[in-house]
């Protein structure tokens, strides 16, 4: 915890902190008002997917842009127009001019813009820590969501049931300009804009190559750290979205009952991810260790709940779900960035984006067919198959490691670029 009380890390955490609690009440609203609008399990994963297409279409045109720009003022940047566009959903309610289509291409242009804040935040990451505390960084980041998982879908759920979806949302733009205030004092290492032009050239298509070739041919540990998190996005995001669809149909229950079982979920997330903050780094071999064992019981855990029928045994599922799942992104960005030079941590982190979003799609999507087509019990089951996927994945990808092996000397061709 000694990071939270440095200066740059502790703005850079109160402003995620904030955003953060915004996001969980934005997801619950947007999810329910689709799904009670429409009925259709598919059609409420339009949302999902209209979230995940943009880091498909431009993930790798702003990998090169992050590597060459202040990570900083990007951040600062995307937090102003998510603001603005967020602000148009209650305006255009108010007006009685918000339609399922224009909410569709609204929260479209936000996801083309939020696709450039996670990435830069990864990449900010060694600019502002030192190496050995890579992990609890990221762990501590992450619990920045879990915090909003925990509080923003329980206040969403009591705020749609009294006073309305619209008005939820002028609160999560408010919280996105708040972000953008606590990111304008943090000072980074990053290197001088002189220094940022990867290539003498300049040429984006070879900038690009370089990229593609760290992460798919160079540096195999980046490779099957990809593989793992791809099969993590496949279930993991299909189980977020398909929530509130087993939440109603499976188990009766209303936008407040929702709320709290989402909350529960980042209860759970949260107690992992304070955990991380305490647990030394460790080597490779133990930290894949360490997903390979979450992912199983996640994966166990999510093929429970679709035997369940009442929302207080579902409560404790959903507890060890978040426990469970919350491991993999904390362990995994931190491998990453012990392992990426720093000109390249742009491009790498957008590539794992946009696979990430590229699985998450599927996911969804195919979770969402079988949902609407079978039931939303089958799809929970074939969500906890593929995390328990992951898991041997990981177990297997940890057998080929040496025990003694630290994530910087796996391959010292990581420096050839």
């Amino acid at each position: 915890m000694q990071l939270l009380k440095t200066r740059d890390f502790g703005l850079l955490y109160a402003g995620q902190l904030i955003s953060q609690i915004g996001d969980g009440l934005n997801k619950v609203a947007l999810l329910w008002f689709v799904y009670d609008l429409t009925g259709s399990a598919l059609k409420m994963m339009v949302i999902g997917l209209l979230q995940t297409i943009p880091p498909l279409l431009f993930g790798p045109l702003i990998g090169i842009g992050l590597d060459r720009l202040s990570k900083k003022r990007v951040m600062i940047w995307v937090d102003l127009l998510r603001t603005l566009l967020v602000l148009l959903i209650p305006i255009l309610y108010a007006a009685e001019a918000l339609t399922l289509e224009i909410l569709y291409v609204i929260v479209f242009l936000t996801a083309i813009v939020s696709t450039v804040f996670g990435p830069a935040l990864s990449s900010a990451i060694p600019h502002i820590v030192v190496r050995s505390q890579f992990t609890a960084a990221n762990a501590l980041l992450q619990s920045t969501t879990n915090f909003g998982m925990v509080m923003g879908p329980a206040i969403s759920g009591l705020g749609i049931a009294f006073v309305g979806a619209q008005n939820v949302l002028y609160l999560n733009a408010l919280t996105f300009l708040i972000s953008a205030l606590c990111l304008m004092p943090i000072r980074t290492r990053e290197p001088l804009p002189s220094h940022r032009l990867i290539t003498p050239s300049g040429s984006m298509v070879h900038d690009l190559m370089i990229g593609f070739r760290f992460v798919f041919l160079q540096q195999r540990i980046v490779f099957m750290l990809m593989v793992t998190a791809a099969l993590y996005n496949l279930g993991a995001s299909a189980f977020m979205f398909l929530l509130p669809v087993f939440a109603k149909e499976s188990l009766g229950a209303g936008p407040i009952e929702l709320g709290w079982l989402w909350s529960i979920l980042g209860i759970g997330m949260l107690a992992a991810s304070t955990c991380l903050v305490w647990v030394r780094q460790g080597n490779l071999h133990r930290r894949l260790r360490m997903i390979s064992g979450s992912m199983a019981v996640g994966g166990l855990a999510v093929g429970g709940l679709g035997l369940l029928e009442t929302p207080l045994i579902a409560s404790v599922f959903m507890l060890i779900i978040g426990g469970s799942t919350a491991l993999l992104t904390p362990i995994v960005f931190a491998l990453l960035q012990e392992v990426t030079p720093v000109p390249l941590l742009g491009r790498v982190f957008t590539a794992f984006s946009t696979g990430g979003m590229a699985c998450a799609m599927a996911g969804m999507m195919g979770f969402g067919w079988v949902a609407d087509a079978i039931g939303p019990g089958v799809s929970l089951l074939g969500i906890s198959l593929v995390l328990l996927g992951t898991a041997a994945f990981a177990q297997r990808f940890s057998s080929q490691c040496d025990p003694s092996c630290e994530a910087s000397r796996f391959d010292l061709r990581s420096q050839a670029i």
